[in-house]
């Protein structure tokens, strides 16, 4: 072990217990999005960050721009330090989250601590990458270490909506222009790929009748059925076509909406439903587009009366790895594998993350933070949503580490 890595080691040991609090804090203060008013909770992480002793930069979204996104309101901010002249590494981390939904066991706002894990909403996915990130940059501050270059936080609120006014606003609008970036992620593995999403919304019109006389209307659910049942079955197909990145997959398609009719004794005039299509690195959006659509299509034509509608909702692509990312992602597999005790390896994951954004600017990313081995372990997006606080540590020091060897 190297004189910085053990001064790294013993300084976030030093403050971990401040760390956790910090943490804890976050996890209080709700961030559902939807509905997406998410600028309360910016206004509280930047109360302790600032506690800290950062800068922060708040960046309000415009009110309009976030209601055309889905939210209420977004406040996005960013820390930045600079150790000399040289590259800017940004660590981004999302504190918006999904509701927490039924089944609890623990206070989903409680940041309640229970055989060495945090609960709450939030805890892994991905406010702990808020303190991962901040207390990474704090030790290496305090270290002195001689680095050339600087850190940034983006700490965004859009992520659960697409990411367009978190880090593709920061993006945009020229707030920032890292050279490489590390994004939110779980300990075992570094991302180096993702796949893209798809949203269509289908809106099948028919005209309304008495239910006593049903043949003098056109039954938008009957339409709409012909579309589902061509969906499921061409869901079945996807199975044979598998990504030749690791931990990818096939590509997968779910009718996660539906909504319309008017009352149980009328003919349905309108019948619209939302469909999630994931896109392996290994395809083009435009044509995965192009083939769901065809497939609609092909099937409203066996129900001329009826019109079909199809609108796209989001088109997010997929994040695929170019050498400068395996560099940045070599060094992270190195110190995570060292601190870790066990092989860390790159691999790809089948959801899809804001981190795209910064990918098609021409910035190399990886993911990577605290969090168990897969999503799941971590109960992401489903009732007790947990945290091992021995990982958040260590993925700390594994963050210090990294952005310490890239930048020296």
């Amino acid at each position: 072990m190297s004189d910085i890595e053990t001064e790294l080691r013993a300084l976030v040991r030093a403050r971990f217990d401040e760390q956790t609090r910090f943490l804890a804090e976050l996890v209080k203060v709700p961030s559902d999005n939807p509905p997406g008013d998410c600028a309360p909770h910016a206004a509280r992480a930047a109360e302790l960050l600032e506690a800290l002793g950062f800068s922060v930069e708040r960046h309000p979204v415009p009110e309009a721009l976030a209601r055309a996104n889905g939210m209420i309101s977004a406040t996005n901010l960013v820390v930045r330090h600079r150790f000399g002249p040289g590259p800017t590494i940004a660590l981004n981390a999302h504190g918006d989250v999904v509701a927490p939904g039924a089944g609890w066991t623990h206070d989903p706002y409680g940041a309640e601590i229970a055989d060495g894990q945090m609960f709450g909403r939030g805890v892994a996915v991905s406010k702990s990458d808020f303190s991962t990130y901040a207390f990474a940059l704090l030790a290496l501050m305090k270290s002195g270490a001689a680095l050339k270059g600087a850190v940034e936080l983006h700490l965004t609120y859009d992520e659960e909506q697409g990411g367009e006014i978190g880090p593709g606003w920061l993006l945009s609008q020229g707030i920032s222009k890292p050279d490489a970036v590390i994004c939110a992620g779980f300990s075992y593995a570094v991302v180096i790929a993702h796949n893209g999403c798809l949203h269509l919304e289908v809106e099948v019109k028919g005209r309304s009748a008495h239910a006593a006389i049903p043949a003098t209307g056109v039954d938008a659910l009957e339409a709409a059925t012909q579309v589902l049942n061509a969906l499921y079955a061409y869901r079945g197909t996807l199975a044979s076509k598998v990504s030749t990145v690791k931990g990818i997959g096939s590509p997968q398609i779910n009718v996660g909406l539906i909504s319309g009719g008017i009352n149980t004794n009328v003919v349905p005039d309108r019948v619209t439903f939302r469909l999630d299509r994931r896109i392996i690195p290994d395809e083009t959006p435009e044509a995965v587009e192009a083939e769901v659509r065809a497939v609609i299509a092909a099937a409203a034509r066996t129900r001329p009366a009826a019109t079909v509608e199809v609108k796209r909702i989001l088109l997010a692509r997929p994040l695929t790895a170019s050498a400068e990312t395996m560099r940045i992602a070599d060094t992270v597999c190195r110190n995570a594998t060292r601190v870790f005790g066990e092989t860390v390896a790159s691999n790809g994951v089948p959801l899809y993350t804001d981190a795209r954004l910064y990918a098609e600017k021409g910035i190399p990313v990886v993911l990577y933070g605290a969090g168990p081995r897969t999503i799941e372990e971590a109960n992401g997006h489903r009732a007790d949503e947990r945290l091992k606080l021995d990982d958040l540590e260590k993925a700390t020091l594994v963050t210090a580490l990294s952005v310490r060897d890239l930048l020296a």
